[in-house]
């Protein structure tokens, strides 16, 4: 066996590639990468009854779009078959397995066993160290439904010698699997890989990850609004760190970084929270139009058309509203159903009872009004922005009490009891759409 590293993608075509399986194919991807190694793509689909195309076509499209390429594949376990009949004859004429009856219920039918050495099986795992497993309590196990119908264990084995693979990074729940494909791989005169048994993922109720803790598949996670550099991100930290409190990597960054010898033996938790904030940081580093392109795809047919006719109207919006707001591109449909880009294409409709703050007389909040567009009608349109709206009032009104003055100014511009400030919201209308609405305003009171 020559000291190159081979890893493998092996999924099950019998559903979407769930984060679970994402995180096996990163890290198998990070190790093989850092250390210039090969990475095999095949689809173990020995479920015929499960395996759908359809599945395959997915969980390829799920790694084009996470940017986790391979190199040879990908490889299609039905389409191999006589690769495993070939192994199954040779175990059979070198006396290691058998034919016999699948159980005692006297049905007749045939399967095909390994006889089992009854051995304790010892194998190294790169992060857990030695691992011992008494083999007695598996009996001879079964191989084959027939001649022509191998099983997971076997063909799985088979596919590991020809492909010549290395390293096997997978999820801790397959170390009791480990022992019988040891027993196969010493029978048919393999190598046997090195392994790495990945920490589980559970959710905040210590259960293996589930649908009932939220988003677990790609295709769902960018329903929601993640992008695949937060997603990639943060998956690499369920059960690795680089060793200090750094949690923001480019994918580039985790390549450079990567340590199998950091990878954690315990279950990770997976964080929902955690996770918008690494997103977050992501996409506050997407360039202008990349956000834009983002934000238009997560938008409704109508907002793209008023976004359209207003492009400048719409750039500032993003900028310092959305892009202050999001942790996730799909937190813009609630926004949008909440009616908080609305007010910025049409004046709202104003309740004058909910234009006071608190016990403020509605004389008084006419009076701050009419101070506030004075103060402000004296802003040139050139210097029209929310840090020279801002300077005009804010001395004055924290010496009024600036719930006084800001509250009326905020709700006659937006019509919600929670929107962006008035300064904002007033540089994002432009001067003369400000000074119209606070008119409209006080001839109302």
């Amino acid at each position: 066996m020559n000291n190159e590293i081979i890893v493998r993608f092996p999924p099950s075509p019998t559903g979407e590639a769930h984060i679970g399986n994402i995180r096996t194919f990163l890290f198998n991807y990070l190790f093989a990468r850092k250390n210039d190694g090969t990475i095999v793509m095949r689809f173990e689909d020995t479920d015929k009854e499960r395996s759908d195309e359809k599945y395959e076509k997915s969980i390829l499209e799920t790694l084009d779009e996470l940017g986790l390429d391979f190199d040879r594949g990908p490889f299609k376990q039905s389409e191999r078959n006589e690769f495993y009949i070939d192994a199954l004859n040779t175990l059979i004429e070198k006396g290691v397995a058998y034919e016999a009856e699948e159980s005692n219920d006297g049905s007749g039918n045939k399967v095909i066993r390994i006889k089992n050495p009854n051995k304790k099986i010892k194998f190294n795992d790169l992060i857990r160290g030695d691992i011992e497993i008494d083999t007695t309590e598996f009996g001879d196990f079964v191989i084959a439904r027939s001649k022509n119908d191998p099983l997971y264990h076997l063909t799985v084995v088979v596919d590991d010698i020809d492909m010549g693979i290395s390293h096997i990074i997978r999820g801790a729940d397959h170390i009791t699997s480990t022992p019988r494909q040891i027993i196969l791989i010493e029978a048919l005169g393999g190598n046997v890989p090195k392994y790495i048994h990945l920490p589980l993922i559970i959710g905040d109720d210590g259960k293996k990850l589930g649908k009932r803790h939220g988003a677990v598949s790609w295709k769902e996670f960018k329903e929601v609004g993640y992008i695949s550099e937060g997603v990639i991100n943060y998956l690499a930290l369920l059960g690795w760190n680089p060793g200090d409190d750094r949690e923001f990597f480019t994918k580039e960054d985790l390549i450079e970084e990567f340590d199998i010898s950091k990878i954690n033996k315990s279950p990770a938790k997976f964080d929902y929270k955690k996770l918008d904030d690494i997103n977050r940081k992501h996409i506050l580093k997407l360039s202008s139009d990349q956000y834009r392109n983002y934000v238009f795809n997560y938008i409704s047919e109508d907002l793209k058309e008023k976004f359209s006719k207003e492009p400048q109207k719409a750039d500032k919006i993003i900028e310092q509203v959305i892009k202050e707001r999001i942790s996730k591109f799909g937190e813009l449909k609630n926004m949008e159903k909440d009616g908080e880009f609305d007010f910025y294409f049409e004046k709202p409709n104003i309740d004058i009872q909910e234009l006071n703050f608190k016990d403020t007389e509605s004389s008084e909040t006419k009076e701050f009004l009419k101070e506030i567009k004075e103060k402000i009608g004296e802003i040139d349109e050139t210097e029209w922005n929310k840090e020279s709206i801002k300077d005009k009032i804010w001395e004055w009104s924290g010496n009024i009490g600036r719930g006084k003055v800001l509250h009326p100014f905020r709700f006659l511009l937006s019509g919600l009891k929670k929107s962006p400030d008035p300064f904002t919201i007033s540089e994002i209308l432009g001067k003369d759409e400000v000074l119209d609405r606070i008119d409209e305003i006080i001839l109302r009171i």
